[in-house]
């Protein structure tokens, strides 16, 4: 009904393309416009000035020779005020950018490693966007970003590349548990150490007590009781510290059978047997 009453409606964002008997006349912006189709004017078409996304998956060789799928993602529009050169310089422009986005990326990647692709996603996306930038701009086509959405490596190479970080995590791991326990074992043996010394210390203080307790005894006994030796006053302080003992031994509930020689004469070679024990402790301190 429009084209009788020679009227046409252009959208928002978009622009129309007007001919005159065939040729290009003028770019109609968004609207109502008077198309007199009697005089040879038409709509050659519309364009849209909107952004548009293209993904492109190309896949490569990198230098270390691994065959890898990179997916780049371009978001371009048509300038309006080229929208002539972009209506009639392209018949595909998707086509048309993916063919740029090819020979950039088969000519970036195979210069780099593998792991230094990846690093270098930026500048790869960087030199794919100058490059479809002066190229598309002569087809009034503006580059308005290029992004390097993922790299992908072939399925074999990838488990690899896993198997081979998975190892280095265990390795790390098995040596920072190696250190710990190392530190542990150190640590322990300090503490054993600390804990002996203390414990000699402990018992060579006691030892001294007992020492200095006997002889204070001993000293005692030889003043109050006139005609006693020292010897005498050991004798009898062992033999009645020796039937303590064996009291002790008796009245524990707990306590086995023990068999310990009893007697006059056994009397006498334990406390030699302490004495002499006794003395050697005291003249080794």
């Amino acid at each position: 009904m429009g084209q009788l009453l020679c009227c046409v409606q252009v959208d928002q964002s978009t622009v129309a393309i007007k001919e005159r008997f065939g040729k290009f006349d003028e770019v109609l912006e968004p609207g109502c416009h008077c198309l007199p189709w009697f005089i040879g004017s038409q709509l050659a078409g519309h364009l849209s000035l909107r952004l548009q996304q293209l993904d492109v998956k190309c896949e490569t060789k990198t230098k270390d020779n691994v065959f890898v799928n990179v997916v780049a993602s371009v978001q371009y529009r048509a300038l309006a005020d080229k929208a002539s050169d972009a209506f009639y310089k392209l018949s595909n422009t998707r086509s048309q950018i993916q063919a740029y986005v090819f020979d950039v990326i088969r000519a970036s990647v195979p210069k780099l490693n593998l792991d230094d692709a990846f690093e270098q996603k930026n500048d790869i996306a960087k030199a794919v966007e100058d490059e479809l930038e002066k190229a598309m701009s002569a087809y009034g086509f503006e580059i308005v970003q290029t992004l390097i959405i993922d790299i992908e490596p072939d399925e074999h190479v990838k488990r690899a590349m896993n198997e081979i970080n998975a190892a280095a995590r265990l390795r790390l791991a098995a040596t920072e548990k190696a250190e710990a326990e190392k530190i542990l074992q150190i640590k322990r043996a300090e503490g054993e150490a600390e804990s002996k010394y203390l414990s000699g210390l402990g018992i060579a203080r006691q030892r001294q007590a007992i020492v200095d307790g006997l002889r204070d005894s001993v000293l005692g006994f030889s003043v109050n009781v006139p005609g006693t030796t020292a010897k005498d006053v050991m004798d009898m302080v062992l033999v009645t510290q020796y039937f303590d003992t064996m009291k002790e031994i008796g009245a524990a509930s707990k306590s086995s059978a023990v068999f310990i020689p009893h007697g006059p004469g056994a009397v006498r070679d334990v406390a030699a047997q302490i004495r002499d024990g006794l003395l050697q402790g005291s003249v080794h301190h």
